[in-house]
């Protein structure tokens, strides 16, 4: 395993992928590097690529907005980060082999942090870290406990801003991650 420093360069430096050759900069992630609670988004967007910071776009408004209604921050609560470093070109979702090619790292992420509660944005996270069996629409909000976490999955907060109809479910899902991350 490695330290944060070698591995943010490891990541900087990485070619396992063609997303390396076309990003601007590498999105390692964020927060409290020892927080409890997790969230995992996708890949980077075109902000996340321009600043080299998750979820600073849009989407990571609208994610800001809600976990500081409950009074969590990154630089005291959590940490964030995604599934994949460099963002795939037009924001399409990670290919496959991009997303093997990155996860090793976040697995040294999730080492390092040793978090107790990892909670998957979107769909694309939750296939990788919890089941590629669970769907989003039918799973999000249930808990599973795996090799001493909890997991959960929400709906991204790109998809609440595509569809307005998903942003009371996101926000039930927030006071629910908010519970489990007071009782833990």
């Amino acid at each position: 395993m490695l330290q944060w420093k070698e591995l943010y360069q490891e990541c900087n430096e990485c070619t396992k992928c063609n997303l390396g050759s076309g990003r601007t900069n590498m999105v390692f992630g964020e927060g409290n590097p020892k927080a409890k609670l997790l969230f995992i988004g996708e890949a980077p967007g075109a902000d996340e690529d321009r600043t080299g910071r998750p979820f600073v776009g849009r989407a990571g408004k609208l994610f800001e907005k809600g976990v500081q209604a409950l009074g969590l921050t990154r630089e005291k609560d959590f940490y964030i980060a995604n599934i994949c470093k460099c963002r795939p070109e037009r924001n399409r979702t990670p290919d496959e082999d991009e997303a093997m090619a990155c996860i090793t790292y976040l697995r040294n992420q999730v080492a390092l942090i040793k978090p107790k509660i990892i909670v998957c944005l979107g769909a694309t996270a939750m296939k990788y870290i919890i089941s590629p069996d669970w769907r989003i629409t039918r799973n999000r909000g249930k808990w599973v406990e795996r090799n001493g976490f909890y997991l959960t999955c929400t709906f991204h907060p790109s998809a609440v801003l595509r569809d307005e109809n998903k942003k009371v479910s996101f926000w039930e899902d927030l006071k629910n991650i908010k519970r489990k991350y007071d009782e833990v």
